[in-house]
């Protein structure tokens, strides 16, 4: 029988997870880094001396006129990092080893394999990517995990479901204990399984090796680019040719809406502006909040109403990228009347994320602080993987996936 070549398939390892003891971890879990601002995060870890965010966003330990990059924040963060491990709050596991990450919110449940990618399969294209990056962030994160030594922030990655894993993994749950089981502040538990199993180890990466071609990334366009560029900064490091994260089955993910809002109306009153939006939509008042419910179908809520505009068929292009709800809100709407030319940059327009829920629409325009709102029917993480394959961008601020991973369970250290 011929031998398969699988270079062009995707390399995972095993790693020794640094995690907290059992005792520690609903303590030291926190959300991640980037979906907090800095007064929030000191909020949150007040008066928690083993929240990770004193090592995720250790400028909460500095004076408040810090500049969040300066090179004290990212010195403090290894100091606090190092001093966790000394009070034995984390400890590093003795063996490589695979981790089974299940969260569940409102009921519905999601389960991932915890592992380390390989930098290369990105830099090769076998790690698909969906959005561009932005050069602060990606500094950030190459001075934060060049400083600690430690990949803190876990990558959401995603991958067309393999049966035989999904087998593999809901047997392993369903016969072994977990060690860590908690429900966080806001409602999501947070199951951990280790795999020690040298066998079953040895079955998953193979399976990987030999059925999947390729990965995508959901989540941690940033976290991947940063360890891209440590990886060269670390060469003798061979941990830091690997980058911490979790694999979920597209089976098992949500993608919520990621909803916008803008400042001002661009000069237009509200009876112009309606006006101007029926070349290109149907406006029905609603008497109600409205979340659209179908592709190509917006809410629009504007002095105290709400509309349901619908995209006219035939104004929008049907590529994988403009046939985005995103896309025909950007090309139909934002940009020809009211003046966002760049969402990436401009500072007219601001991005909600669909966990927020309608009313954080309402309030902010019945504050004052927006003019005008959109609610967007999601993205689909099969619209997700045809951009990807298609080596192609989706807009900034597409997707946003709930639950989220915690920060400080499993963090992989790259200076083993």
């Amino acid at each position: 029988m011929p031998s398969i070549n699988y270079i062009n398939m995707v390399s995972i390892s095993p790693f020794k997870a640094l995690r907290p003891s059992a005792q520690f971890a609903r303590e030291v879990a926190s959300r991640p880094y980037d979906v907090l601002n800095v007064s929030e995060a000191k909020a949150e870890a007040n008066g928690k001396p083993n929240s990770f965010l004193h090592i995720t966003r250790s400028e909460i330990d500095l004076s408040a006129d810090i500049d969040v990059h300066n090179t004290e924040v990212y010195e403090k963060a290894k100091e606090n990092l190092n001093a966790f491990i000394s009070r034995e709050v984390l400890f590093s596991e003795q063996k490589p080893c695979y981790y089974i990450y299940e969260l569940v919110m409102d009921e519905r449940s999601q389960t991932g394999l915890v592992c380390c990618s390989s930098v290369s399969d990105y830099e090769d294209g076998l790690i698909k990517k969906h959005e561009l990056t932005r050069p602060e962030k990606e500094q950030d994160r190459v001075d934060h995990i060049f400083t600690t030594q430690a990949q803190t922030g876990n990558v959401f990655l995603a991958y067309r479901d393999i049966n035989e894993l999904n087998d593999i993994i809901n047997k392993w749950k369903n016969s072994k204990s977990s060690v860590y089981n908690f429900t966080a502040d806001d409602n999501i538990r947070h199951t951990i399984w280790v795999i020690s199993d040298e066998k079953v180890i040895e079955r998953i990466t193979e399976i990987f090796v030999k059925k999947v071609p390729s990965t995508y990334i959901a989540d941690g366009h940033h976290r991947v680019a940063s360890a891209s560029r440590v990886k060269y900064m670390l060469p003798d490091h061979k941990e830091a040719g690997k980058f911490l994260c979790t694999l979920f089955p597209a089976s098992e993910l949500k993608i919520m809406d990621y909803n916008r809002v803008v400042k001002d109306l661009n000069g237009h009153s509200e009876s112009e502006l309606i006006e101007k939006l029926r070349k290109n939509f149907s406006i029905t008042k609603m008497p109600r909040t409205y979340k659209p419910d179908k592709p190509h179908h917006f809410g629009m809520y504007l002095n105290g109403t709400w509309y349901q505009i619908v995209a006219v068929e035939g104004s929008y292009a049907t590529d994988p990228v403009n046939i985005l709800d995103v896309s025909v809100l950007q090309n139909n709407l934002l940009e020809p009347i009211l003046g966002i030319k760049d969402q990436r940059t401009d500072p007219r327009i601001d991005f909600i994320g669909g966990i927020r829920g309608m009313k954080e629409l309402e309030k902010l325009v019945d504050s004052g602080e927006a003019a005008i709102a959109f609610s967007i029917y999601p993205v689909t993480i099969e619209q997700l993987f045809d951009i990807a394959d298609s080596n192609n961008l989706m807009p900034p601020k597409s997707t946003w996936f709930e639950p989220k991973l915690r920060d400080g369970l499993l963090t992989h250290l790259i200076n083993e």
